[in-house]
């Protein structure tokens, strides 16, 4: 039995006055997948992400995102997404459990409920110790998992992450997909930016987007061998180098 997209794209377009952002792109997203969204500065990634989380209302074409339209039910698609940006969503000047409180709420967690998730992602990231620390104090590594955490405490089936691994080093960017991978095992399907190319190898799939298409999308070795490169970073560099606009 064949699953049910999670996100389904038909022509979706954004323009601004005479631009064209997002110009006719079409795809879907599985349940469990690890999606890279790949593209340079401009490219439109950032505007497809937005209409994508309910952000931004699209010019034309048809999406839904976790079985609501994105024209009509934005709102209902916010409450079932987790979404994580590249600069932390999170309070530096409230405690970590202040932090997990206010989200949860935001989420629509209440009483015992969000208690109960409170404690678990606690003692899930072994932060029990540092709940009545503020989250300014702690290092960028562990906001970053904390941030990610939060953003999956009403249990989504579906999360964004935009660039989440952005001024981070090495060893952390890998505990941070060890993460990834544990949240997809348990069937929640990522949606990520990033600029690594090294991490569009940890994908299920890749999009790269150029000049507001989707130039190519498929497994990173099938990409890879398609365009005869020996890593993510050549295969980028092949269909980023005609684009027509940048920053």
């Amino acid at each position: 039995m064949s699953k049910e997209a999670i996100i389904k794209t038909n022509d979706l377009t954004k323009s601004f006055g005479a631009f064209t952002a997002v110009d006719k792109i079409t795809f879907e997203v599985m349940p469990g997948e690890i999606f890279g969204f790949l593209g340079a500065n401009g490219a439109g990634k950032t505007t497809a992400m937005k209409m994508l989380s309910g952000l931004l209302i699209p010019t034309s074409g048809k999406a839904s995102v976790v079985g609501f339209d994105v024209f009509k039910q934005s709102e209902m698609i916010k409450k079932n997404i987790g979404y994580m940006s590249q600069k932390f969503s999170l309070y530096d000047d409230l405690t970590v459990e202040e932090n997990i409180a206010f989200f949860g709420g935001i989420y629509g967690l209440r009483g015992d409920v969000l208690e109960h998730a409170q404690a678990e992602l606690l003692q899930r990231l072994q932060l029990m110790d540092q709940s009545k620390k503020l989250v300014a104090s702690l290092p960028l590594g562990w906001k970053q998992k904390l941030s990610f955490s939060v953003a999956m405490i009403h249990k989504p089936r579906l999360v964004f992450l935009d660039e989440p691994t952005g001024g981070v080093d090495p060893i952390t960017r890998r505990q941070f997909w060890e993460m990834i991978y544990e949240a997809a095992e348990n069937g929640v399907t990522i949606f990520v930016t990033t600029h690594y190319m090294d991490e569009a190898e940890y994908c299920s799939r890749v999009s790269i987007m150029v000049d507001g298409k989707i130039a190519a999308m498929d497994t990173p070795r099938a990409l890879k061998d398609r365009f005869g490169a020996k890593n993510m970073d050549e295969v980028f560099y092949t269909l980023a180098r005609g684009a027509k606009r940048g920053e």
